[in-house]
């Protein structure tokens, strides 16, 4: 069965149409296979190996780029897609208990009056001890220490 090879997404030539494949990189052109003999040469030999040595390098940091450029929004919009999917199957989320939202409110109001307090480099952990206590259910009179 014949098939056109630029709807088959394991061809080369799907790559090349849907922008997913280096087409106009001058790099490629020394991959091409040329039958012309030539007379040995020693120096033209060593020379030929440390070019196809920094072709490789210069290829593989052009993919590299073309990779990086190709996915650049990928986490923004793999995001807004959670997000929509979150949105529209909430009813599928488990109900939170009245408690752990009564702990996240108090951990929030905590976190609000810390802030004004500034850059200290103790209010991490006495946000740790304060979600604690709250969380283990009030104030017991003991303190817990992880040191």
């Amino acid at each position: 069965m014949k098939r056109n090879p630029r709807k088959l997404a394991w061809t080369k030539a799907f790559r090349r149409a849907h922008g997913k494949e280096m087409t106009v990189d001058s790099t490629l052109a020394f991959a091409a296979r040329r039958n012309v003999p030539i007379r040995y040469n020693r120096d033209h030999i060593t020379t030929t190996l440390k070019a196809m040595d920094r072709i490789s390098e210069i290829r593989a940091r052009r993919e590299r780029a073309f990779y990086k450029k190709r996915m650049a929004g990928n986490k923004e919009r793999q995001k807004a897609l959670d997000r929509k999917t979150v949105a529209e199957s909430a009813h599928l989320l488990p109900r939170e208990r009245g408690s752990e939202r009564l702990a996240r409110e108090a951990a929030q109001a905590m976190d609000e009056e810390l802030m004004d307090v500034g850059e200290i480099p103790q209010v991490k952990e006495i946000k740790k001890k304060v979600a604690r206590t709250i969380l283990v259910g009030g104030d017991t009179g003991m303190e817990i220490d992880d040191d």
